[in-house]
């Protein structure tokens, strides 16, 4: 039973590398339940329909800000916590590390706020594993062009979006030890899955 948290720009590949790891464990006899932020939860679903709606009355930083963590204080209570108190492992599709990301290295709110939200809306339950799908700006955008809907975030400029990759890369050189660095740029899904795979079997998870 482990908690892990996939995180990286939109585009990065990491649904791809959620479905195969799940499919991986599952076929081990193992329990799993993927989840994702915001959502998780029916609150935390409706919250996800406000955070990601585009429009005139789209939520200020601040209040995009508690909205997460109001998500995330739901999902974590009813949804990750009990999940890996009954033994499952839990795969999410964002967490703790996309609040600092978007809202510290993107929107520019303080940080030491946004860590102690994100403390008490998780009642301090960490990932035991992030993995970092790393792609550049450029080739986000590139996979997300033939889209057909773009939501708020994924409308943003290209500068907020380097200074959110950028930030997950501050994240990594404070606590490198927390996190996996996958180059989802020019490795193909396969691969990707291999050296999660090599990385899981060296911690001995698997």
């Amino acid at each position: 039973m482990h908690f892990i948290v996939f995180e990286g720009l939109d585009g990065a590949g990491k649904s791809t590398l959620i479905k195969g790891l799940a499919a991986d464990l599952k076929a081990k006899g193992q329990s799993v339940v993927v989840t994702r932020e915001p959502g998780g939860s029916v609150l935390g679903e409706e919250i996800r329909r406000l955070l990601l709606a585009v429009g005139p009355d789209a939520p200020r930083p601040r209040a995009e800000l508690l909205l997460y963590q109001a998500a995330r204080a739901q999902h974590v209570d009813l949804v990750i916590r009990p999940a890996l108190e009954r033994g499952d492992w839990v795969i999410c599709d964002r967490y703790t590390s996309s609040s600092l990301a978007f809202q510290c290295g993107g929107r520019g709110i303080e940080e030491t706020g946004v860590q102690w939200l994100n403390q008490f809306a998780t009642d301090q339950l960490e990932a035991d594993l992030t993995v970092l799908l790393k792609v550049s700006v450029a080739v986000s955008e590139q996979r997300r062009s033939g889209r057909e809907f773009a939501d708020r975030f994924e409308q943003e400029k290209s500068e907020f979006h380097q200074r959110v990759h950028d930030h997950y890369l501050k994240q990594v050189a404070q606590a490198p030890e927390k996190w996996l660095v996958l180059d989802g740029e020019t490795k193909n899904p396969q691969a990707l899955a291999v050296d999660l795979r090599r990385e899981l079997e060296t911690r001995k998870w698997l």
